[in-house]
């Protein structure tokens, strides 16, 4: 396959279309080279393409959670809303050749001492973020994901209290302040999560969705041990996915 120069005339061109073009020249001369006589101008969307903050207010800290999943592929790449490349996985060794279907990743979550919310949060500007694949045939996926910097309100939690001591014979119940919807949005999930803490690894003993409006959630007798020490973590969730947690250690009578 031979390939010309080609003179795009205009200078206002929207982004999505220059890059949409690279993309298929690229594709193009990638195919050809190989032989292929795939359809790289085949373009699909992602099944699912998600990108999310994540904060934890108890700790102090803050980071970006990403998802893709769609046919196989053997490259993703995820663009900014200022379309730089953020991302960029590509699968090698015998992988590439069944290709992968499904990426989730979360980043580092430095602390707010060592890198202050507000300079965490210009890292990641609001707008759309793209991914692109390359699937194990030639073809193209394509998602679009709108990162927000809108977060719910901490969670407060009233019961069990920080460092209280809990009768394992009698129900647990986590209770908390009503989570307030932030402004032009929606909390649409709360999660509370209770774990054990021995010899410094935690342990899921329940993890359960409760609706938007709840404010308790009760643990039957016979989850917990008697002189170990527990978290419950409790997170709230808003419309475009972002969440922010709480935290609250306790511990179970000998």
């Amino acid at each position: 396959m031979k390939v010309r120069a080609i003179l795009i005339r205009g200078r206002n061109l929207p982004a999505f279309t220059i890059a949409m073009f690279a993309i298929f020249i690229v594709a193009a001369v990638d195919s050809s080279a190989r032989g292929s006589k795939s359809s790289y101008f085949r373009f699909e969307e992602f099944a699912e393409s998600q990108l999310f903050l994540e904060e934890n207010a108890t700790d102090g800290d803050l980071g970006v959670h990403f998802k893709v999943d769609g046919e196989p592929w053997n490259r993703v790449i995820l663009f900014d809303s200022r379309w730089r490349k953020l991302v960029d996985v590509r699968v090698t060794g015998n992988s590439r050749v069944i290709g992968l279907t499904e990426l989730f990743n979360e980043s580092a979550e430095p602390s707010f001492d060592d890198l202050p919310r507000e300079d965490f949060l210009k890292l990641f500007p609001e707008g759309e973020y793209r991914f692109y694949g390359r699937m194990v045939d030639g073809g193209w996926l394509g998602g679009l994901a709108e990162l927000t910097h809108t977060m719910p309100e901490q969670p407060t939690i009233l019961s069990p209290e920080e460092g209280e001591e809990i009768d394992v014979s009698e129900p647990l119940t986590v209770e908390w302040k009503p989570i307030p919807d932030p402004a032009g949005s929606e909390i649409v999930n709360i999660i509370v999560v209770v774990e054990k803490d021995e010899d410094g690894e935690r342990t899921r003993v329940v993890s359960a969705d409760m609706d938007p409006s709840a404010t308790q959630f009760t643990l039957a007798p016979g989850f917990l041990e008697p002189g170990k020490d527990y978290k419950v973590e409790l997170l709230a969730e808003e419309t475009t996915g972002n969440k922010i947690i709480s935290e609250q250690e306790f511990e179970t009578e000998e």
